[in-house]
């Protein structure tokens, strides 16, 4: 393989009038689409950019986003995504640390951009919309695009293709480097996992957002690989997206559990037809039973799960048509092994067959951690050698990752995710870490003493309930605090609950004792 996005060329000489994208009542097809790829490698060569250079991504699921991220690797750079949500403060790190010197955006978000520039390496911004004139350092889309395009730059399999970002529980957000190969193999064993494979006949619906993993490579990558059409909506309606799926006649439709649930609470769900869809998959988070039978029930259309992380871009199990468990992730895909294994990295004792009644089995004797190897596992964090050290353990020959994820595994390899790694909140499928909220609280003038725990929510599994001690005297409110967040983090991170309290309990060593405070909800 020379660069992951090189086989997109062969369906373009196959079907160059074959639809690539749908959006906004027009249909893009695949010549044009790579045409506009070649553009944007050539402009982006001709502002320096070299093979290994990282160029940002800040958009939501429009057009220009693929268009963004395959110029990006066709001109041999690294895809850096971030999410639209965050604010100028959560690029502003993740910009310095990814020396990105370009960064694509929507011409809204150009302002948080430019409040950073002086604290970064940027020195170009692409805007995409209507609202930013061309100056020094801002150039509207169309008019960043060359005249010529430029040819696919050749990437060794090794080399890094997209350089996303997850946060650890006890630091800031780290850089995850995975490669041409990582991915791409990621995507196309996914793909197999629907039946017959994905077709150039298939229609996938693009809600998942593209900054993140899951959405990047097991919808669009997936979809183009094959020489199918992507449908992107830029935010999540399910009015939209059940009328997009009938309209349109979609025929795959990935989402996480929250997605599925709020379709489940549309008081006209059943008036939509999804026949047209011969694939549907959750991923992100853990999909409760109550809402996979109502979703098979209300639509006849049977509701499968995988499991993954960014460090493995991102799919390590799934359930499949005639393989599939309740309550578990799946068995691992092609060409990926993983474990449970125990605190001495020997592989767990598996059950006959899950799941097993949790009330009626010592669950410590058959759980440890999950762990993975495979060619889909990063090739590591960005700059971050003693990271590295802790996530990854040598084993009979082979690298093994370590997820933080707890679990049992049974003899026929399907794994079963009994707890998250600790104190993660894990809030409509996205990862939200407490440390980098408590830190923000700290910055407010009322809050003397704050802790983070995520508490049980219907609709997003769980939410984010901030316990914090005020500071004497102070004027401080809980629907201040809640600003306060809102105006520095993206909104799914904000506490949708605060609780004042007289002091946090503590260890003798000073560590709040946050399972306190989640039991005495």
């Amino acid at each position: 393989m020379t660069n992951l996005v090189a086989d997109i060329e062969t369906t373009v000489e196959a079907r160059p009038d074959a639809t690539a994208i749908a959006a906004n009542g027009r249909e893009i097809p695949y010549e044009e689409f790579w045409s506009r790829t070649g553009r944007l490698a050539a402009a982006l060569a001709d502002r320096g950019i070299e093979p290994g250079d990282r160029v940002a991504l800040y958009l939501p699921n429009v057009p220009q986003f693929l268009t963004a991220f395959h110029g990006v690797l066709r001109a041999g750079g690294v895809v850096v995504p971030m999410d639209p949500q965050y604010k100028s403060r959560e690029i502003s790190h993740l910009l310095a640390d990814s020396e990105a010197t370009v960064v694509v955006s929507l011409g809204d978000l150009v302002p948080r951009v430019e409040a950073v520039m002086d604290d970064t390496d940027v020195t170009q911004v692409v805007s995409v919309g209507e609202t930013q004139e061309e100056n020094d350092t801002v150039t509207p889309f169309e008019a960043f695009l060359a005249e010529e395009e430029a040819p696919v730059v050749s990437r060794a399999d090794d080399d890094v293709a997209i350089q996303p970002y997850t946060s650890g529980t006890t630091g800031r957000p780290k850089g995850v480097l995975l490669t041409h190969r990582n991915v791409a193999w990621d995507a196309r064993a996914s793909a197999s996992l629907t039946e017959g494979g994905v077709k150039e006949s298939d229609k996938f619906l693009g809600v998942l957002p593209l900054f993140h993993i899951y959405g990047m490579t097991i919808t669009m990558v997936a979809v183009l690989f094959e020489g199918g059409s992507f449908y992107p909506l830029p935010t999540w309606d399910a009015q939209e997206a059940l009328s997009l799926i009938e309209r349109e006649e979609l025929t795959v439709m990935h989402g996480v559990p929250a997605m599925f649930n709020d379709v489940l609470n549309q008081p006209n769900a059943a008036e939509f037809d999804l026949s047209s869809v011969r694939f549907a998959n959750s991923g992100g988070d853990s999909l409760p039973t109550a809402v996979m039978e109502g979703f098979e029930e209300l639509y006849g259309i049977e509701l499968y799960e995988c499991y993954g992380l960014t460090e493995t871009s991102p799919v390590t199990h799934a359930s499949s048509p005639g393989h599939r468990r309740p309550g578990s992730i799946g068995q691992p895909i092609e060409g990926v092994e993983a474990m449970i294994v125990t605190e001495e990295f020997e592989p767990a004792e598996r059950v006959e067959r899950g799941p097993v009644d949790e009330e009626r089995v010592d669950l410590d004797a058959i759980s440890g951690e999950l762990v993975i190897s495979g060619p889909n596992v990063m090739k590591g964090y960005h700059d971050r050698p003693e990271a590295n050290e802790e996530v990854f353990t040598e084993y009979e020959g082979k690298r093994w990752f370590h997820t933080g994820d707890v679990g049992y595994w049974d003899e026929e390899d399907f794994f079963y995710v009994i707890d998250r790694e600790k104190h993660v909140i894990v809030t409509g499928g996205y990862n939200v870490y407490p440390r980098e909220v408590e830190e923000l609280l700290y910055e407010h003038e009322a809050v003397a003493d704050a802790a983070v725990v995520g508490v049980p929510d219907e609709r997003r599994n769980e939410t984010i309930k901030a316990f914090v001690v005020p500071v004497p005297d102070s004027e401080g409110s809980a629907e201040g605090i809640t600003e306060y967040c809102l105006s520095n983090l993206a909104a799914y991170k904000h506490p949708r609950e605060v609780e004042f309290r007289e002091e946090l309990p503590r260890t003798t060593t000073g560590k709040v004792q946050k399972f306190e405070l989640a039991e005495s909800q």
